[in-house]
Order: C-alpha cells, then structure tokens, then sequence
C-alpha cells in the first residue's frame, strides 16, 4: 500500500504526456530559448559581449547563486519558502574566519579568534548552518508556522549572528595559508575548484529529483500533501531533511566564499535570498509547489546573469539595472504562464 499513489500518480503522469512533451520540459526548453535570445541581443548591443571568457565569467560569477538556487527550488516545490540561506551563508562564512584566527594575538579583538585547525573550524561552521536549517524546519513542521515568515527570522537571526562576530566590520587577519586554498585553486585555465563543486552539487540534484522515490515524493508533497500523507510518504520528515540540505549548502558557499576572498563580512550576498527565489521563478517552479525543476533554476540563473552582465556593460546605473532585471523577469514569467495556457488550449 504504502507508495501506492506515488506510483499511480507516476503512470498518470506518464499516459498524459504520453507522445507530448511534458509542460516541465516545455517551460524548461522555452526559457533555454529565451536565454539563447537574451545571449544574442546581448552581443548585438554589448561590446565584446559574446566572448568564450565572458560567457565562462557568467557561469563563474553566478556559481553560488545556482548552488543557493536548487536548495530553494526543492523546497519551492514542496510549496515552502527558504528566505534565510543569504544571512546563512555570511554567518557561515564569518564563523569559519573566526574559528580559524589565531588567539591572543593582537589587541584588536577583530584580529583575534579561537585558532583551531581549518578543519575543525569549517565543521563548525557547518554545524551552525545546519542549526539554522533545524530551525526552519522545526517552526515549518513541528509548530505549523509559515515558512516565509519563519526564514525571514532565521535570515535576521543569522545575519545578526555575523555582525556580532565581526562588531558590523570584518575578519581577515591572523589565518593560516590553508584558508584561502579551497576558494583559490584553479583546476582547469581561469576555472577554480567551486565551478567543479557547483557542477557536482547540479549533477546530483537532477538524478535526485529526476531518477529517485525522493524527487517524486518532493513532488507529490508539493502537488497535495494529504495524499503523500496517504501514501505513506513521511512529509514532516522529508521537508526536514530538505531544509537541512538548503542550510548545509548556504554553509558550503559561504566557506568557499570566505576561503575566495580571505575575509568574513556579515554583509556579503545581501539580497542573495531574493535572487535565489527570482532564478526558480524564472525556470518555471510554481510558487504555490508541484512544478519545476533543477536544470530550469540553472538556466533562470544564467539568464540573470545575462541580465546583470549586458547592464553593466550598457553602463546602465545601479537603480535603472534593478528595473530592467524586474522587468525582463517579470515579462520572463508572465511569457511562461501564457505559453503553458497556450499548450493546454
């Protein structure tokens, strides 16, 4: 009995796109085509847009938010939010510095910290982004509080954390040379290890979601929780582990940014939490759960960059950037949702 309807909601799915591509690879395939465009206009309007280096630069300067973006798409298809994982990576990162500093060493207290192996600290560090995640999913599960308002808390919460350890300034002195290794190897020309890390994390993510009873439960609880209740599927449990995952990855990218730039900041990816929610969004997940997918938050991602790339080399200001990035995502979702209204007429 128990699956009985995940099964039976699998073959449904199956007989109705049966000869017919299903609308998650439509919308999927759509916004490949819209970023091709995107990437096309870009190299018509922006000088020496269209460049092997530049197109590599997009991929590694929107690596983190793509790692960021499939802990949130997960959870947005569960029909729950994740708002915290920008205070979880600054929080992460400042405590790695901190744990790492060596103690005792100057009068400034931002130059001091606990000077424990790198090693240790990183798991540290971690332990703490996964105390965020427990957070998020105890409230969501266990106490039945929204979840948007839950990791708007949690958001405060950890971004306050890192202002305290770093008094509202920085820490970046007294570390070993070891800290800044992970976020400065270059494995392949000007492609350093994160982009082989990001790469890994995407792999895994699509066959979870797409070969695994994991993926379908996650869209099964997304699509009506009552009936994977039903069918035996442990959705507190699972929405648990999933919140854990998005705070073990926000933890990940913050050590690796903090290794990258030898610093902890409790400012660093301000607002990142929004641009993760725009990206799912963008590659086709429902806000209200039940749809979306891995490789559409990738390309959302990418078409952001494209976005944020040809503003500044159109020298657009900062303020008139922000509108043309919410008007090409906002014209982006309602072209999706007229084309998904489209197929089914």
């Amino acid at each position: 009995m128990r699956s009985s309807l995940e099964e039976k909601s699998s073959v449904i799915n199956k007989i109705s796109t049966k000869g017919k591509m299903s609308n998650e690879s439509f919308i999927t395939l759509s916004m490949f085509v819209v970023l091709i465009v995107m990437i096309g206009l870009a190299s018509i309007f922006v000088n020496n847009f269209f460049q092997i280096q530049n197109i590599i630069n997009l991929v590694t300067n929107f690596w983190y938010l793509i790692v960021l973006g499939i802990g949130a798409t997960y959870l947005l298809i569960t029909g729950n939010f994740e708002l915290s994982i920008g205070g979880t990576v600054a929080m992460t990162g400042v405590l790695s510095v901190y744990f790492c500093q060596a103690a005792n060493v100057s009068q400034s207290e931002l130059a001091n910290g606990l000077g424990l192996p790198y090693g240790v600290a990183v798991a540290l560090a971690l332990l703490a982004a996964l105390a965020i995640g427990a957070i998020n999913a105890l409230f969501v599960t266990k106490l039945k509080v929204a979840s948007i308002v839950v990791t708007l808390g949690t958001m405060s919460l950890s971004r306050g954390i890192a202002k305290i350890v770093t008094l509202g300034a920085q820490r970046n002195t007294n570390l070993p040379d070891v800290f800044a290794a992970v976020g400065n190897i270059f494995v392949i020309g000007s492609l350093k290890l994160m982009i082989f890390i990001m790469l890994f994390i995407v792999i895994v993510a699509v066959v979870l979601e797409k070969k695994t009873v994991f993926g379908r439960r996650t869209y099964l609880i997304g699509a009506n929780i009552k009936a994977a209740k039903l069918s035996g599927v442990k959705v507190e449990q699972h929405i648990t582990i999933l919140y854990l995952v998005s705070a073990f990855l926000a933890g990940v990218v913050g050590i690796i940014l903090a290794s990258e730039y030898i610093s902890g900041t409790s400012s660093r990816v301000m607002g990142v939490e929004f641009d993760a929610l725009v990206i799912t969004l963008l590659g086709g997940t429902a806000i209200a759960g039940g749809f979306g997918s891995v490789m559409g938050t990738v390309i959302g991602a990418l078409i952001l960059a494209v976005i944020a790339s040809s503003s500044t080399g159109l020298l657009l200001r900062p303020e008139w950037q922000f509108i043309l990035k919410s008007l090409i995502v906002f014209i982006a979702i309602m072209a999706q949702r007229f084309a998904l209204l489209k197929r089914k007429l």
